[in-house]
């Protein structure tokens, strides 16, 4: 008979305790710096929607400049995320991190102050660039900062408040506006900037990646490229999808990242390193990514205004009633959180995106300008679900997905894709909605909505196939914790038997 015991570990010295003590000090800060962070820059995709009626009065703007104040940081957003990212690989994380709040900061207190409509573009345009280092550079800083065995769970913590803050900042603009005043909105992140600077500098750790050398060139190719399909994207509703203008700015931009690809492959110290896409993993990852904000983004914007403009909600009660789906995440985080420790992030994903899939399809299969609101619960709930078992692990499946030295890259890579996946759902169903509909009357806005919804929806199905690629990984902690019991149990010799008399 063989027997196995487990040998008992040395107690923990006095010096042993308190390195333990003060990395998870160390880990609680970064998770409450980054967070916030990553809170107040994510939060100004969609805060500003709520706000706009209120702000085309008070400015004297039109249709034009109030489109742009939304995509005004979106489109800076979405093209500086990867530069700002290699930026922080040179320069140091830290730094880059800090600069971006600072330049966030500043920027919200001019479009506070904004005397009229163009420099409020101006100061919007300035803070996507701010939100551009901030994005990317946190989950390398909050990687960096948490130990192995508690990653899973911090990056977990990390997605859901970025999916959160997106898909709260229209109640968040309605509620602001609705109680205070529209320039409240960009003041409340003036506080906040200015607290988290000091507490970046004191709490985080510096730290650069594996580049020496500054690849300006491929940075100036990558953000005029991804400016000129995202110009086109965002002016392509309102000039016309075949006009000279919008022709042009994609052209443009399909040939410098063309460009941008061939000086990447050969340039020594490569901002992007495009040999990652070579990774089944990464690229799935980063498409799955990008077609769920594509459905996401495109039918929030939609829907939000939907309960304004068709059931006369206010903008602070139309936030409130779609809290069932966009306030999921801040519920449900920590238990999927756990989850994704304990099962790896594969199937959160893969069911996160099947449940957001039904959720949009069961909308746009009950809309009708008399839909009650609590036949439309249901699936809100349905969606919130799948959109917080995305958010919550994909975090962790990107910086799995690489080395460690790439991981700066790789968050910035990522970010730049949600982006882009944002942008190219609410142009590209926008045009759908316009083709079926419009703001008339309320049977003119459903015809419009609804097939803006499928098609939505059938984006977020594409993503389902996508997540399908992505491999799954056990988590670091359950892999630790099986090596060390291995380690454990030694296997002890049969008892001899007792000689003979």
């Amino acid at each position: 008979m063989t027997t196995t015991l487990t040998r008992p570990g040395p107690a923990d010295s006095p010096l042993e305790l308190a390195e333990k003590r003060s990395n998870q000090h160390r880990g609680a800060w970064a998770v409450l710096i980054t967070g916030l962070a990553l809170f107040m820059a994510s939060l100004d995709n969609l805060v500003v929607t709520t706000a706009l009626p209120v702000i085309r009065v008070h400015l004297h703007a039109g249709l034009s400049g109030l489109e742009w104040t939304v995509n005004a940081y979106t489109l800076t957003f979405a093209v500086l995320l990867l530069s700002a990212a290699s930026f922080g690989e040179r320069f140091g994380r830290r730094r880059v991190f800090m600069l971006g709040i600072t330049i966030f900061t500043i920027a919200s207190a001019a479009a506070a102050v904004a005397p009229n409509i163009d420099l409020l573009i101006f100061a919007r345009a300035v803070q996507g660039a701010g939100g551009a280092m901030i994005m990317p550079l946190s989950l390398t800083l909050l990687s960096a900062a948490v130990k192995p065995e508690r990653r899973t769970a911090a990056l977990g913590i990390w997605g859901a408040i970025g999916g959160a803050a997106i898909a709260l900042g229209p109640l968040v603009g309605g509620a602001v506006t609705t109680g205070w005043s529209w320039h409240y909105i960009f003041w409340l992140n003036v506080p906040i900037g200015i607290i988290l600077v000091p507490l970046a500098w004191w709490k985080l750790a510096e730290s650069r990646g594996s580049q020496t050398r500054l690849d300006l060139t491929g940075a100036l190719l990558v953000s005029g490229g991804l400016f000129g399909v995202v110009l086109g994207l965002v002016r392509g509703n309102a000039s016309g999808w075949t006009s000279t203008s919008v022709v042009a700015s994609f052209v443009v931009g399909v040939v410098l990242l063309t460009i941008f690809a061939r000086w990447e492959l050969r340039s020594d110290t490569p901002m992007l390193n495009l040999r990652l896409f070579s990774n089944r993993g990464f690229v799935a990852v980063n498409v799955t990514a990008m077609l769920l904000s594509f459905g996401l983004f495109g039918s929030v914007f939609f829907l939000s205004q939907f309960l304004q403009t068709v059931q006369g909600y206010s903008p602070l009660g139309a936030g409130l009633r779609i809290l069932p789906w966009t306030g999921m995440p801040m519920l449900l985080a920590p238990v999927v959180g756990i989850l994704a420790q304990r099962w790896g992030g594969k199937p959160l994903v893969v069911v996160g995106l099947a449940l957001q899939a039904t959720g949009l399809f069961w909308l746009a299969l009950i809309l009708t300008p008399t839909t009650a609101y609590t036949q439309m619960v249901p699936a809100f709930i349905v969606a919130g679900l799948g959109m917080t078992m995305f958010f919550v692990p994909i975090a962790s499946l990107v910086l799995g997905s690489v080395n460690k030295g790439l991981e700066g890259i790789a968050s910035g890579t990522n970010a730049a894709f949600r982006e882009l996946g944002g942008v190219f759902g609410i142009a590209i169903l926008g045009a759908v909605f316009s083709s079926s509909g419009g703001y008339l009357s309320a049977r003119d806005y459903v015809n419009g909505l609804r097939p803006a919804i499928f098609v939505g929806a059938g984006i977020v199905v594409l993503g389902f196939f996508a997540s399908l690629l992505v491999p799954n990984r056990r988590p670091l902690a359950i892999q630790e914790r099986n090596s060390l019991q291995r380690i454990k149990e030694i296997p002890l010799l049969d008892s001899p038997r007792p000689l003979s008399a």
